[in-house]
């Protein structure tokens, strides 16, 4: 039986490329291209309201251009995103980085083909996913001056967010779990505590227990329990122990 056609959006502002690109999507069993936009905006609003599985986005597009849609979607069933651009080394760079994949124009077939097989991979695989769409979403954004800004991935049934490191206020771990812990929720992880401090180095959190990993910005109040044990308070009230091993890491929360 063969596997049902990925729902497909093609965005791009040049009719003349959405046209093209649609005429070569044709021979692809698999793929249904379901609607085309020719600008960012409309591109996101027919990504929530079509919910496309697939998704080939121009990055240089007036109104809204590619990395923003991508860092503006909001939690759901995210989409496959397959860059597309003009020749653009710092994005490359950044794609090839986050084995994100994308597309030069003009578009050749082979290199369409590979694209389209790697979305179904992926298709298959929603955490790789989500992990390489928040690579884009960190790709474009504006990076600060430690140059480490990364999108984290939480994941709540089948949905699947994208969230700012501000937003965090701690990661716990609970046996093979870790939990992101923001003011509003708990969303699951993608990854465990040891990549995500490597991740988030050089930004504002700090490990302080083999369990949990806090964000220094959201630390309202420390309490010592001991010469080496210390309470630590964030601003939704939840209170994380630092353990003994970690009790050196609490001369860099004061000083931050």
């Amino acid at each position: 039986m063969p596997a049902r056609a990925m729902r497909t959006l093609v965005v791009d502002d040049e009719p003349i490329a959405r046209r093209v690109l649609c005429e070569e999507l044709e021979v692809f069993p698999d793929v249904e291209v379901i609607g085309e936009a020719d600008n960012g905006r409309d591109a996101l609003a027919k990504i929530q309201r079509l919910q496309p599985e697939l998704v080939f986005l121009d990055l240089q597009m007036p109104i809204m251009g590619g990395f923003e849609v991508v860092r503006k979607l909001g939690g759901g069933v995210l989409p496959v995103i397959i860059a597309v651009t003009a020749f653009d080394e710092h994005a490359i760079e950044a794609f090839e980085a986050g084995a994100v994949d994308y597309l030069l124009k003009p578009v050749s077939e082979d290199r369409l083909r590979m694209a389209v097989e790697r979305a179904r991979t992926l298709r298959r695989s929603p955490v790789e996913n989500a992990n390489i769409v928040a690579a884009i979403a960190s790709a474009g954004a504006p990076q600060p001056p430690s140059g480490n800004a990364r999108k984290i991935v939480g994941k709540s049934g089948d949905d699947y967010f994208l969230l700012d490191p501000d937003e965090i206020l701690a990661f716990q771990a609970e046996g093979e779990l870790v939990w992101i812990i923001t003011p509003k929720q708990r969303l699951l992880a993608t990854q465990n505590l040891r990549l995500l401090e490597v991740r988030l180095q050089g930004q504002q959190f700090q490990r302080v227990h083999r369990n949990a990993i806090v964000n220094v910005n959201h630390v309202r109040k420390m309490t010592a329990m001991s010469s080496q044990r210390w309470m630590i308070t964030l601003s939704n009230s939840l209170q994380v122990i630092v353990s003994k091993r970690m009790a050196h890491n609490i001369r860099g929360i004061l000083q931050w």
